[in-house]
């Protein structure tokens, strides 16, 4: 259930319990705001707890889901809400429908189960950290950041009071990067489709690197290969895995297949392969680090 009218789902024993008493149940809780408070009210009536489901969004917020979405649960997403009033999801996209199109059209169509799920790898050799959220966005980071860290919101966004007040949510955010050296890249998903490649079908999506207009990058003094000077373009290749959920949750693995080099500036487009996780394989922080040492 997503308060606010984000939706609810209930089995259909249920609804026919809740069917023989709601009328009366209903008038008993004149006081509670909206449907989905009240039905909440006779299931407890009727001793059916609720049952948490992290797909279920009921975005009572203001400002960019970017991060919201960037670091999606390892759950399937169900609903989204509230889109009317946030900035579009897409950034070039001119409407609501627009957004809903481009996501139903390409990866929905593609890949539902994977939709929106979040991957984290390392391009070691331009020591970046590379969130992939499937038919969404990539996000490219300067250094090594632990998939703790990644996994975790960045506060993109305002909560339906407008305040900047991260203890009103119910999850763990963190705030966004000041220093101008771990700003991420942005690229958002600009093409979605089938593609018959060795080892069977493919779906091959494209991201593109978003500039806002008349955006400027302040300076940094890494030495550390900027993304957003080296890396347009983002292609990822993901075999459709549509019994995803029917295993123990867990985040699809994601490697880097090959990425810029710096001092060759034709080549701007990175490729990366996300997939169930193989035998063994992790995230390889330590490994990474242990690469920038050694620069």
């Amino acid at each position: 259930m997503a308060y606010g009218g984000g939706g609810f789902a209930i089995s259909r024993p249920l609804a026919e319990a809740l069917a023989q008493m709601q009328d009366g149940c209903l008038r008993r809780y004149p006081a509670l705001y909206d449907s989905d408070d009240r039905i909440q009210a006779c299931m407890a009536e009727l001793g059916v707890p609720l049952t948490k489901h992290l797909g279920f969004h009921q975005y009572d917020m203001y400002g960019d889901l970017l991060c919201l979405l960037a670091s999606h649960p390892v759950a399937p997403i169900v609903t989204l809400h509230h889109l009317d009033v946030v900035k579009p999801l897409f950034p070039d996209a001119r409407s609501c429908p627009s957004v809903v199109r481009r996501l139903f059209d390409g990866p929905v169509k593609l890949d539902t189960a994977g939709l929106m799920q979040q991957s984290i790898c390392y391009d070691s050799t331009n020591r970046w950290t590379v969130s992939v959220a499937w038919g969404f966005t990539v996000l490219v980071v300067r250094g090594i950041m632990s998939p703790r860290e990644m996994e975790m919101l960045a506060r993109t966004f305002l909560n339906w009071y407008r305040r900047a007040d991260y203890t009103t949510y119910a999850f763990n955010t963190r705030p966004l990067a000041r220093s101008p050296c771990q700003k991420p890249a942005v690229y958002y998903l600009s093409s979605a489709r089938h593609e018959a490649l060795r080892g069977g079908e493919t779906t091959v999506t494209r991201y593109e690197r978003w500039r806002h207009p008349n955006e400027t990058r302040p300076a940094c003094r890494w030495d550390i290969t900027d993304p957003d000077a080296h890396l347009d373009h983002i292609i990822v290749l993901k075999k459709p895995d549509p019994g995803l959920w029917e295993r123990s949750p867990r985040r699809n693995c994601c490697r880097v297949v090959s990425s810029p080099k710096d001092g060759k500036s034709w080549e701007k487009t990175m490729t990366i392969d996300v997939g169930i996780c193989r035998e063994g394989e992790f995230s390889q922080v330590a490994g990474a680090l242990a690469f920038i040492r050694d620069r």
